[in-house]
Formats: structure tokens, C-alpha cells, sequence
């Protein structure tokens, strides 16, 4: 039987931040049951680790959506990089992902990761399309730091900034604009929407992939870190950010973000909430 750990990920407290699961050792899973196993958890992302394909790095991780792979994403990073130092891994350590090596370091339930992935601005989505999306008024969208975005530094999301926490609150997400939105914008994540409000050195995001069966994410590192680099080119400076997520949900997530150049470091922590073990017989 396979053994799999759930951990909450960019929270210090269980019941908070995002769910995880973790495969620390899917060497003898057959490879038609990763995506199914996936969608039985239901989670945002489900990683499985196997051995490196290069001896001097720590595992290849393999991170599953429910209903697809996917190269990158932050808090399976972050989570993997913690349950693997507390299996005696690390605390430095180099993950295989589909993006190709990512350095960590982890110990003691806090995880980092640096991406210096270029970020690639892919489109502007139409802000009304945007907005009907969100369920939001046209002018409950800013433009004037930047339009909405549709960038990625390995996944892409539509980054949209708008007017503050009222209109970030109020929400409700239209599923025909996401489908209008992955027809006409193709390789677009099925138009996964980040909503964010700013004030200075703050943010607080929600993020929306419901036709990945991701209705809402309590936390997305990997938003938030093309978000963080995008932010950074825009402005033309360096920058520290809080970023907070999922309160909305009854599961605040804290990340913190550091730019350095075209680098980007994701920081946070996760906690072990359940362990089990798969018993399905394949």
C-alpha cells in the first residue's frame, strides 16, 4: 500500500491555507491512476515524488490538478519541500518540475523556493470579459497600473487588479465568461482569473480556476509569484510583498514575497493535518 501525507500549505495553523497531498514515494503507482487519484482527493493540486532523474537533486515531483498535470505550481512546492525535509531531506534541496530544477530550502514547517523563470506576458484579455468573469461592474477594474494581464512564469493567469476590498469581496464568478474566455484566448489555464487590491507592501488575492473544478484557491504561490513579477517590472523597482489569500473562504493563506531582478522567492509554511494510505487496488 502507498502511503500519502495532507498537509495545509502558507498556513502555521491546521484548517487553514490550502490542502495538499503528497505521494512521497509513487514509484509503484501505475501511471493511469495519477490523474485519477487526483481527482478522488479533490484538492487544488496532488504532488507525487519519485526519484530524481539527476542523483544530485533531491525528487522529481509530479503536480496534478483534478482534471490535469501541470508543470508548476507554489503551494505543492512549498508543501513537498516541507513534508520531504521532515522525511530528513534537505534543508537545501533542488525539485524536478515540469519547469525544470527549482531550488528549495525547508526546515522546521517554513519552506522557500526562487524561480528566475522570464516572466511572459501572454495577452490582454478583454476587461469586460474580465469583469463579466468576476461578476464585477467595468469600473470596479484598474487599469491604471496595469490592465488586465494575462502573464505567467510557468502557469498563466489573468492578473487583474481591482478597486478595493468591497469589490474583491463581492465576487461570484460567471462560467460562461470562463468559457468565452478559454475560447478565445487558447492555452490560457481554462482562464484562470487573479483578482488582487494592493496597498503598498500588501496584497490581498482571490483566485478563480472553476473549470479546472477549482471554484475558488485558497492560496496560488504561483499567481502570486507571476503577480509579484509583474509588479516588480511595472513599477521598475525590487519588492517585498504580504501577500493574503483565501480569507474569504474560512482558510487565510500568508505568503511572503521577495523580487530580486527577474528572480522571484516564495516563502511560507504548512503544517501535516492527516496521514493514510492508499488501499484501491488498481
Amino acid at each position: 500500500m502507498t502511503r500519502y501525507l495532507v498537509y495545509d500549505v502558507f498556513t502555521d495553523a491546521p484548517f487553514g491555507g490550502n490542502q495538499l497531498a503528497v505521494i512521497p514515494d509513487a514509484t509503484a503507482l501505475p501511471e493511469a491512476d495519477l490523474q485519477r487519484l487526483a481527482a478522488e482527493f479533490n484538492f487544488s493540486e496532488v504532488t507525487f515524488v519519485y526519484p530524481p532523474a539527476n542523483p544530485a537533486h533531491t525528487a522529481r515531483v509530479r503536480i496534478f490538478t483534478p482534471t490535469t498535470e501541470i508543470p508548476f505550481a507554489g503551494h505543492p512546492t512549498i508543501g513537498t519541500a516541507v513534508a520531504l525535509a521532515e522525511m530528513g531531506h534537505g534543508p537545501d534541496m533542488v525539485l524536478e518540475l515540469g519547469v525544470g530544477p527549482i531550488r528549495a530550502r525547508a526546515e522546521k514547517g517554513a519552506a522557500q523556493f526562487t524561480t528566475d523563470a522570464a516572466l511572459e506576458r501572454l495577452v490582454h484579455p478583454d476587461p469586460a470579459l474580465v469583469a463579466r468573469a468576476l461578476g464585477l461592474d467595468a469600473g470596479q477594474i484598474r487599469t491604471d497600473t496595469h490592465p488586465p494581464i494575462m502573464a505567467s512564469l510557468g502557469l498563466p493567469f489573468t492578473l487583474t487588479e481591482v478597486t478595493d476590498r468591497t469589490a474583491l469581496a463581492a465576487i461570484q464568478t460567471d462560467i460562461a465568461a470562463f468559457r468565452d474566455g478559454t475560447a478565445r484566448y487558447p492555452g490560457a489555464l481554462d482562464f484562470a482569473q487573479l483578482a488582487y487590491v494592493r496597498a503598498d507592501d500588501r496584497v490581498a488575492a482571490r483566485m478563480f480556476a472553476p473549470l479546472d473544478n477549482i471554484p475558488e484557491d485558497p492560496a496560488t504561490g504561483s499567481a502570486a509569484a507571476t503577480l509579484a513579477a509583474l509588479l516588480a517590472q511595472t513599477l521598475g523597482r525590487d519588492l517585498v510583498l504580504e501577500y493574503a489569500q483565501g480569507c474569504e473562504m474560512g482558510r487565510p493563506s500568508r505568503i511572503t514575497l521577495h523580487t530580486d531582478g527577474p528572480r522571484v522567492t516564495v516563502s511560507g509554511r504548512a503544517v501535516p493535518v492527516m496521514e493514510g494510505r492508499l488501499i484501491y487496488r488498481g
